[in-house]
């Protein structure tokens, strides 16, 4: 634990900070002594040498320091809507995909059942059948969404036709982009690695009604301040991964003029604001591109880290850390343990897969859960984990976001930067909450609930790090 957040824990009236064995807590607290409990335990030995190589890197302080305040300082807009063929150059039979670089050899379910609807989006194959020997025989071509500026939810498959949201950030002395594809709603969706018709029927509509409506909106309105919808959602009960309720409306709410004055079909701007309505996680995909942004501007820094993406591909868990470059740290990927729908339970859930931990490596979702208490009646647990989660986070992030704040906290402001030495000095692994696919392709959306990061990713991490260390 850092000295200032020590600092924290012992000032106003007396308190025994607790760390370890719980007896001495409970015994305290028996006696009406106030009570702070840390989640602490000393290092692993092998990873002594490697700390002591980078905490007394000359750079690490002010490496970290610079990292973080580029990510905070980050003002992200959404100002555009346009197809991913020409904000991201794809033409057809190259995918885009969450998470690490991936295989068609080594994807779970899921991610095969939203690859063999991206062939069938795309008129590559007439049946299912015939796009998934395409795609085993190696005719498409698929990279990381991450490693194009992009992210994706779930299973993140990204094709030449879809719509993209484009998100620019002018701050830290250059323009960024980031992009994420429009959200489909829930159940049975691409992203979940459903294909069946109405699921691409509805990715149809959405490229030739629901994407040019919101482009003509968006241009005519002007750039949408996205940091200021988000920090507002979060005084109205969201926490921008598994709830985002309030941000949707708040979305609508801005653009919702502009969408009906824009010059569509009365039909469609029905059709489109109907869609949006139903659908309480539309905000999802734009606050993923709006992280995204940010997170970059916080590559690079020689010396850091930071934390810059979290992401899961259905097999591997994957981080990329400041200070090492474009390079992936992997472990497998958990099943998340929560909620299921109807008669679905763990057996049925694929291994954790989407680039919505973005969310939590810039401080939301999981780190901001005690903004959302009532998250717990998606993902499982009672209220005072979504308290406990958040307050855990402080342990393993340089810093509080400056706009970001969690009223039930005093308005703290949420915990970003998640940096790689204190996870591994501590124990303390990010938390993540998270929708679950079903293990078998086609199947959809089975459940949501928390998940853990694999510890060896940042283990891994830190021993580049040390490598590195000036």
């Amino acid at each position: 634990m850092d000295g200032a957040r020590l600092g924290g824990l012992l000032g106003g009236e007396p308190k025994v900070v607790a760390a370890g064995a719980p007896i001495l807590a409970e015994a305290l607290q028996q006696q009406a002594v106030r009570v702070e409990r840390v989640d602490w335990r000393p290092p692993p030995d092998w990873a002594v040498d490697a700390l002591n190589a980078v905490l007394g890197d000359p750079r690490h302080a002010a490496a970290n320091a610079t990292a973080v305040e580029r990510m905070l300082a980050a003002r992200p807009r959404l100002v555009d809507v346009r197809p991913a063929s020409e904000v991201l150059g794809l033409e057809k039979g190259t995918f885009l995909h969450a998470g690490p670089p991936l295989e068609w050899e080594r994807a779970s379910g899921p991610m095969r059942g939203a690859l063999v609807g991206a062939m069938l989006l795309e008129g590559l194959a007439s049946s299912p059948e015939e796009a998934e020997r395409a795609l085993e025989a190696g005719t498409a071509t698929l990279d990381s969404c991450h490693h194009h500026g992009a992210v994706g939810p779930m299973a993140g498959v990204v094709s030449p036709s879809m719509q993209m949201f484009v998100v620019e950030d002018d701050q830290n002395g250059r323009a960024r982009r980031s992009y994420c594809s429009l959200n489909e709603g829930l159940g049975k969706v691409l992203r979940y690695g459903a294909y069946g018709p109405e699921v691409i029927e509805r990715l149809r509509w959405m490229g030739a009604v629901l994407g040019p409506v919101l482009r003509d909106a968006v241009r005519r309105h002007g750039p949408v301040d996205l940091t200021a919808i988000t920090a507002q959602a979060l005084q109205m009960g969201d926490e921008l991964h598994n709830r985002n309720r309030a941000a949707t409306s708040l979305l609508v709410r801005e653009l919702a003029a502009d969408i009906i004055t824009a010059g569509a079909p009365a039909s469609d701007v029905a059709e489109v604001l109907r869609f949006v309505n139903g659908n309480d996680h539309f905000y999802l995909n734009l606050a993923m591109a709006a992280a995204k942004v940010g997170a970059d501007a916080a590559r690079g820094v020689p010396g850091s880290s930071m934390v810059v993406a979290m992401a899961r591909n259905g097999t591997d868990f994957g981080i990329q850390v400041s200070g090492t470059g474009d390079r992936w740290f992997t472990g497998p990927a958990g099943v998340p343990d929560g909620l299921f729908l109807g008669s679905y339970g763990p057996q049925d859930a694929n291994p954790d897969i989407g680039d919505s931990t973005i969310m939590e490596t810039t401080g939301l979702g999981g780190f901001a859960m005690a903004a959302a208490p009532a998250i717990v009646r998606f993902v499982g647990g009672q209220v005072p984990d979504a308290l406990a989660a958040t307050h855990r986070m402080y342990e393993i992030t340089l810093a509080e976001h400056p706009v970001f704040q969690v009223p039930i906290l005093s308005f703290r402001g949420t915990p970003a930067g998640i940096d790689v030495t204190r996870v591994v000095r501590t124990g303390i692994l990010p938390v993540i909450n998270t929708g679950m696919a079903g293990r078998v392709a086609g199947t959809g959306q089975v459940g949501a609930g928390l998940v853990d990061p694999p510890a060896e990713a940042f283990s891994e991490a830190l021993r580049a790090l040390a490598r590195l260390a000036g």
